[in-house]
Formats: structure tokens, sequence, C-alpha cells
């Protein structure tokens, strides 16, 4: 791999020293770090189909506001992506600052504009069980505040670096209620009811209204499009 990559103008004046496989990989890509003489990047081999473009391009307004990692390289031919490489932990869980730190990056995040069609999370299941419907009937009756989502806050997209956060793995970001995000990071987070109202409070600030039903609609979809997901992953 690592001759394939010296076509790339990104590292002309810059030779790469070693490619090497990262120990945790996701379910989307194939990660590897590039050490070169004067930095570290990651490249991400495409496992998945998905729009790469609107991730490159989402991942460069994150990146702008200071959240993400910047991405130098998109090869949709090769199917890989190169951006920086950002130093941090994946913590397994998040204590109170770290929860401040990720509901004032989410607030970041969802004020970003991007023309894009929300996504229809009706169309993406397969089968609706009656939890599911009832979340959806639920969630027609409040209004939609449609956002730029990451959509995919699990633990290992968050970075957390001298008490900072950044996010990674942009896919499936793309315009959603901001009440799915709020939703991913209290169960991807394993928030209990203390820590979850400190997370909406920290987002939200202490006059505004918190919409809990609204809220726990969300969990129960984004709950079942997990499995809905990992049943796919496991049968291909």
């Amino acid at each position: 791999m690592q001759g394939k990559l010296v076509q790339y103008t990104l590292f002309g004046n810059d030779s790469i020293q070693s490619v090497t496989l990262l120990k945790t990989q996701g379910f989307s890509n194939e990660s590897y770090l590039i050490r070169t003489t004067d930095h570290k990047y990651l490249l991400r081999k495409f496992k998945l189909e998905n729009n790469r473009k609107r991730e490159f391009k989402v991942q460069k307004l994150a990146y702008q506001k200071k959240i993400a990692a910047k991405p130098q390289i998109l090869d949709e031919k090769n199917g890989l992506m190169i951006c920086d490489y950002v130093e941090g932990e994946h913590k397994e869980k998040l204590n109170k600052h770290n929860l401040t730190q990720l509901a004032i990056i989410l607030k970041k995040l969802h004020k970003i504009q991007l023309r894009e069609t929300p996504i229809n999370l009706q169309k993406s299941f397969i089968s609706q069980s009656k939890e599911v419907k009832k979340a959806f009937q639920t969630i027609q009756g409040y209004k939609v505040e449609n956002v730029l989502c990451h959509n995919d806050l699990n633990l290992k997209n968050i970075l957390v670096n001298n008490k900072r956060i950044k996010l990674i793995d942009w896919e499936f970001a793309t315009v959603n209620d901001r009440y799915f995000d709020l939703a991913c990071v209290c169960m991807e987070c394993d928030l209990n009811k203390k820590d979850e109202a400190y997370f909406l409070r920290r987002y939200f600030g202490r006059e505004a209204k918190i919409n809990l039903d609204k809220l726990t609609a969300y969990q129960a979809i984004y709950k079942a499009l997990c499995l809905q997901w990992f049943e796919g992953v496991g049968e291909v």
C-alpha cells in the first residue's frame, strides 16, 4: 500500500515512513496510520458503500469548527479517504467534563448549514415493530428540528485528548432531527438519568424546555436501527 500512496501530492515533500493497520477497527472502514517525516495521517479504506463525497464535505465543515480532523484526500476510484490523525483515547465512560465538552461540540455541529434532503428514518427500516411504530407516531406530534447530525455517536467515534473532544467517522452524517444525536449519546454512553439530565442541560441551557417524550421515542428508534444494522452485518 505504501507504494501506491506516493501518487498523492500530499506526500510529495513529506516522505512516508510507515503504514500500519490500526488495532481498533470499525465496520465501515479499514483504518491505517500513516507516518511521514513530519506528520501522522489516518487512511480509511472503504468496506461499505456510502455517500463519501458528502462525508468529505461534512468533515471539512466540522474541521472548520475545530470538532473534527482535517480531511486531506478523497479518492473514490480507489475507495479511500485520508485525513489528519487525531491523538486521543476512546473512553468507556464519559465524566461530567467530557459530557460538557460533547454538548458544546454538538451545539457547534448542529449549527452548521448543509443543504441536503433530511434522512427518512422510516425508510431505513426493513420492518417496524409495534414499539418503533409507536415511536414514529410520538415524533409526528412534535416540531421537526432538522440540523446537521453525526448520526453515529458511539464511544468509538468520540476521541478524548487532554479533556478535549473531537468526533471521527463521519460517513453517516447528514440532516436529521437533533434529538436523534442526543438519543444516540444517551444510549451509547450509557448515561443514567442524572448524567442524562446533566448532558441535556449543557446542550439546551438551563431555561430551555427539553422534550423527554421525543427523546425517548428517538432512543427506541435508534436502538431498533442498531439491532437491524448488526443483524445485517452478521449476515454478510
